[in-house]
């Protein structure tokens, strides 16, 4: 629990330089008094008034700090738990207020700012912002956010969830708007591109892997809990809701990109780079720009392969709707291949060409239940 800084200088002053009570500060600055005695017991300083009264804590407080000492994260229910089986018998409730008194301290920890060359890094990171109707279907709406680390050049694109293909999809959009690839893209630790960490030994995606030897960037994600690594991007996410999605309006996903993708070339590059307060975002990206690595020739299409169902009806289910195939094909399980214009058989059954996507209309050869 974190108190305000200017309560904890009222409560240091009223206390010793006034000589108040903790019962009175409490009263007077409408906070628990349990807040009061541990500003009190973090300052270091004597205690002012008469002798505490004993408590039941006191035969367990060396159990207690020697815990804390070992492991300071430990959580009051666990040390109450650990307590009671040793005898302790207090209140649960004011038991915890007490373990506030004795928890160390977390020592302060200084930051350096990062700075990053031109060209050399982008950070990349998910945002999530509600969900949209499509049809029958409930589908979150997933902002994909990806800012350069030296001109925060921001580009934005939303999907209808954060699968692989929707990940690589928006790297494909972000390298396209800025004409070249950064050399280094950071992570969060995201299941899209870390599968699994212990200590340093990381296994990245398969798909996201062969992603970067065709764009030849090196992906890297940030140490864990570690989230100034990778501030901008945190900090793009919060200008988004606050600068563009909120009270904006939208008939469907495309318009909505479409309106993104405005405001990443105007409003967002037309603010003042941080750390730069006499140039611009676009006048840094104009300089970042000859410095990103130039595109492949030959991009990959990133389709989302679905495996679906047919049952006695010839039709499918994708994204809860129904889409009519060939009679053929009942009682069979087919491939779908999908991406945010269409929805389309595999072409080992392609006899019913192109079919409507579901996220995009209604209607065609989607039926309805």
């Amino acid at each position: 629990m974190v108190t305000p800084p200017d309560i904890e200088a009222q409560i240091l002053r009223y206390y010793h330089a006034e000589k108040w009570t903790a019962g009175t500060i409490a009263r007077q600055l409408h906070v628990h008094h349990s807040v009061v005695h541990r500003v009190l017991a973090r300052a270091g300083l004597p205690r002012i008034g008469g002798t505490p009264r004993p408590s039941q804590i006191d035969a367990y407080l060396p159990l207690i700090r020697a815990t804390l000492e070992k492991f300071p994260t430990l959580t009051a229910s666990r040390l109450f738990g650990m307590a009671y089986e040793r005898g302790y018998r207090g209140s649960p409730d004011h038991f915890r207020h007490l373990i506030a008194l004795h928890r160390p301290r977390r020592p302060a920890e200084a930051y350096l700012r990062l700075r990053s060359l031109p060209g050399e890094q982008a950070q990349v990171d998910w945002g999530h912002f509600g969900h949209l109707r499509i049809g029958r279907a409930r589908r979150p709406l997933m902002a994909f956010v990806m800012v350069l680390s030296h001109s925060r050049q921001i580009f934005l694109r939303f999907f209808l969830d954060a699968r692989m293909e929707n990940f690589l999809r928006g790297h494909v959009g972000a390298f396209t708007a800025w004409g070249g690839v950064p050399r280094v893209l950071l992570y969060d630790n995201l299941k899209s591109a870390v599968l699994e960490r212990r200590g340093d030994a990381i296994r990245f995606h398969p798909d996201l892997l062969a992603f970067a030897g065709r764009y030849r960037f090196e992906p890297r994600p940030v140490a864990v809990a570690r989230g100034n690594e990778k501030g901008r991007v945190e900090r793009a996410i919060g200008y988004v809701r606050s600068s563009f999605f909120a009270a904006r309006r939208f008939s469907d996903l495309d318009d909505l990109n479409a309106q993104a993708e405005d405001w990443c070339r105007g409003q967002a590059a037309d603010r003042r780079c941080p750390g730069e307060p006499n140039r611009t975002v676009r006048e840094a990206f104009a300089d970042e720009g000859s410095s990103l690595l130039p595109l492949p020739d030959n991009p990959v299409p990133l389709l989302e392969r679905v495996a679906v169902k047919v049952g006695k009806q010839p039709y499918v289910r994708f994204d809860l709707n129904d889409y009519s195939v060939p009679h053929v094909h009942v009682r069979r399980v087919l491939t779908v291949l999908a991406d945010t214009h269409e929805v389309r058989p595999h072409r080992r059954w392609c006899p019913c060409a192109g079919l409507p996507s579901p996220q995009l209309r209604q209607g065609g050869t989607n039926r309805a239940n």
